[in-house]
């Protein structure tokens, strides 16, 4: 391993960094995967990548759906980088593992045969990978994989819950913090009527929330998160009949519609009138302005999609002169693990979901 260092440098990875010098894992070119651990680290004995939507589509697409050519590049780019960090998108994924070694001086609670999920990226989680990958068919996000990777004090792990099966527990926790920020910012609204009427007989009404990419894995559970928060209306778009139909199934929004999102004035026309709170949950580039378009003065835009380009955004709502508060989603909201999970159990239509995109709920 590189030189020895101490206190926050060691907490956020910096002693893991080869290059550049000076820079936090996520903005590296390499890290260092080296097996031992420091004080504050941990070894993770991994069995699982989940790589994220974006990333995933955009390997699907440049190499035109060829299973080896995607392993080929997975393998090239961890290899090259230390890290699962896809050069095109600038997103990873995150991993299942078993604890195999934990540092003394270890903040995050871990012992040796935990098996946990990362609720970190592999953008910044150093990894190696020893079995060339050879038991994934390159046809799904998800990856069976043998090698290690590495968690510094200050990242984020869940160990697994024992109810639910790998890979329905993997893809909950993989964008459990849509639901988590989505039930956050519907509540903030709902608190903010209750207060403007200030005592007022009626009872004020929650926020419209539109969901884009309603169908997927975070747009499922963001829906049934705003419901939970207090929404009055929930409408969920989606871009092709099939997945109409099966969100409708699921009675998780009260309307269910069609659109390209990529088409701002189709995704404002579907939406109807304008959304109080706006979630962004569709892994394909050009989604911004149809969202923008589709949000009330004074509303709210929720990005979760690492194909966001937050340029895009900023520059199109000014020049929509919408007067809209633009959040990113960043996946970590504290207790989020736990809220995804909850929606997962409880809510039938989620898990339906869930389970039809990833025949998870028979697989360990």
């Amino acid at each position: 391993m590189i030189e020895e260092r101490t206190g926050t440098e060691t907490a956020v990875g910096l002693h893991r960094v080869l290059e550049p010098a000076g820079v936090l894992p996520q903005a590296a070119l390499r890290l260092d995967p080296d097996p031992r651990i420091g004080p504050d680290e941990v070894r993770v004995r991994v069995e699982r990548l989940n790589l994220d939507a974006a990333s995933y589509r955009q390997l699907h697409t440049a190499h035109d759906g060829d299973p080896g050519a995607i392993r080929r590049e997975v393998l090239e780019i961890v290899t090259a980088r230390g890290k699962m960090h896809n050069p095109v998108t600038g997103s990873g994924g995150m991993l299942v593992g078993v604890v195999e070694e934990a540092g003394p001086d270890s903040p995050l609670g871990l012992r040796p045969g935990d098996r946990i999920a990362t609720l970190v990226s592999l953008t910044l989680t150093p990894l190696a990978l020893t079995d060339g990958l050879a038991r994934w068919d390159g046809l799904s996000e998800q990856v069976p994989a043998e090698g290690h990777a590495i968690l510094f004090a200050r990242s984020i792990a869940a160990v697994l819950p024992g109810d639910l099966p790998v890979p329905l527990a993997l893809s909950v926790m993989d964008v459990c913090g849509a639901p988590a920020l989505t039930h956050r910012v519907v509540a903030r609204v709902v608190a903010d009527r209750a207060a403007a009427r200030n005592g007022a007989d009626a009872a004020p009404s929650g926020p419209v929330v539109a969901v884009l990419g309603a169908a997927g894995k975070s747009g499922s559970l963001s829906l049934a998160a705003a419901r939970r928060a207090g929404a009055a209306r929930t409408i969920g778009l989606v871009p092709t009949a099939d997945e109409e139909a099966r969100l409708a199934a699921t009675g998780l929004a009260d309307a269910v519609v069609r659109a390209d999102a990529r088409d701002p004035v189709a995704v404002a026309a579907a939406i109807g009138g304008p959304a109080d709170v706006t979630v962004v949950c569709v892994d394909v580039p050009g989604c911004e302005h149809g969202a923008i378009l589709a949000t009330a003065p004074g509303g709210t835009v929720v990005f979760f999609s690492m194909a966001t380009s937050f340029s895009a955004a900023a520059l199109g709502a000014e020049g929509l002169a919408a007067d809209v508060t633009m959040l990113i989603g960043n996946g970590y909201v504290p207790g989020h693990a736990a809220t995804a999970l909850d929606l997962l159990r409880s809510e039938p239509g989620v898990r339906a979901l869930f389970s039809a995109r990833h025949g998870a709920d028979s697989a360990q």
